[in-house]
């Protein structure tokens, strides 16, 4: 008798039923899977973070003043819809005010560093002034903006309310010196931290990070200055 062939696949060897025959079927070779690329970080629509956002902002303000600027200003210097730009903040105030709070929170922690809390007074107030001239020049563009601020909203004299306390602990610390005899005593403290920190805050419409001026010469200079004036010595 011939064998009838059987056309069934199958997955192992073993007897085909119906024939006295072995079969071996095959089995197409399996492709390795590739690994899945890793997939990047989601920054905002379409391309910014907030942080990219807030910079632009205080850019233009800067720039333009707040008061000028428009959210439509801004979409268009980052290339974005209005929509867009309220995908990352509310409003244009609440872009103001994140601005204002990061120079204020920089000055603002400086005195509450342990340098700011112990030692003698001048070595406190030395340090404070040293750790301003340091804020400001590392939040040039936001120090820059707050001083500008001429209390025409709520945020804006949220702001300088924030300020005028900064500046009162700075008069106190220059009593305190005044008291110990390292500061002379026959000026005003309040009209002193105020000559201070008026030559600080002036280097925002000169100093430009990218200059000839070093930093640290800057801020040397400043330092001088302020404490040992400009006589020889």
């Amino acid at each position: 008798m011939t064998p009838i062939a059987c056309h069934a696949p199958s997955p192992e060897r073993r007897p085909c039923a119906g024939c006295q025959t072995e079969r071996v079927t095959t089995l197409d070779p399996v492709s390795p899977v590739e690994p899945a690329s890793p997939t990047p970080p989601r920054r905002g629509r379409p391309g910014y973070d907030r942080a990219e956002v807030l910079a632009a902002a205080v850019t233009l303000f800067n720039e333009q003043g707040y008061d000028a600027t428009s959210v439509a200003d801004l979409a268009a210097r980052l290339g974005l819809t209005k929509s867009a730009m309220y995908h990352h903040f509310s409003s244009k105030e609440q872009l103001l005010e994140m601005a204002l709070d990061e120079a204020l929170t920089g000055l603002e922690g400086v005195l509450t560093r342990p340098e700011a809390q112990s030692g003698t007074a001048a070595e406190r107030l030395h340090f404070v002034l040293r750790a301003a001239v340091e804020v400001l020049f590392d939040r040039l563009p936001h120090v820059t903006l707050l001083l500008r601020v001429r209390g025409n909203s709520d945020v804006e004299r949220a702001a300088l309310a924030r300020r005028r306390a900064f500046d009162h602990q700075m008069a106190s610390l220059v009593r305190d010196a005044q008291a110990a005899g390292s500061v002379r005593p026959d000026v005003d403290s309040g009209v002193v931290a105020r000559l201070i920190f008026g030559m600080l805050n002036s280097t925002i419409e000169w100093y430009r990070p990218s200059g000839a001026k070093d930093r640290d010469a800057l801020t040397h200079d400043i330092l001088t200055v302020a404490f040992d004036g400009i006589s020889p010595r």
